[in-house]
């Protein structure tokens, strides 16, 4: 009877701390916007050009998207939401925060978007050929 009392107490115990781990996890996800600023260098992005800003802007918009794959990728296996939290969470607060600083100072430089280059329209084209002048004046025979 001591041995049934003490297991389903261990049991009890051990699902009481699960439970809070599951807690402590759930806060840290929700507090993550607002803490993601404090893991960056707020005057990393200071003396950075439009064009600095912007390619750095869309390498950080690339890495935010693949930590956030990996992170959903992670939460469908097995304790996923756990391995999610440990492997990922850290660098995704640290990748936001400076996302979010680089936003601040492209606004701040009244920065804009590159135009996307179009293809050229003369490769398209085919172009007559060009035959070489020849060195005498006279027209190649």
């Amino acid at each position: 009877m001591a041995a049934s009392f003490s297991s389903s107490l261990r049991g009890s115990g051990a699902l009481l701390a699960l439970l809070a781990a599951a807690a402590a996890l759930s806060g840290c996800a929700s507090m993550s916007e607002t803490v993601a600023p404090a893991f960056a260098d707020p005057a990393k992005y200071d003396l950075y050009d439009c064009k600095q800003l912007e390619g750095e802007r869309k390498a950080l918009a690339k890495r935010t998207d693949e930590l956030q794959r990996l992170m959903d990728k992670a939460q469908t296996g097995a304790g996923g939401a756990v391995v999610s939290e440990l492997a990922y969470r850290n660098d995704y607060i640290a990748v936001r925060g400076q996302a979010q600083l680089a936003e601040d100072g492209w606004r701040r430089n009244r920065c804009r978007e590159t135009p996307e280059e179009l293809p050229a329209a003369a490769s398209s084209s085919p172009a007559a050929p060009v035959k070489p002048a020849s060195r005498s004046g006279k027209a190649a025979r």
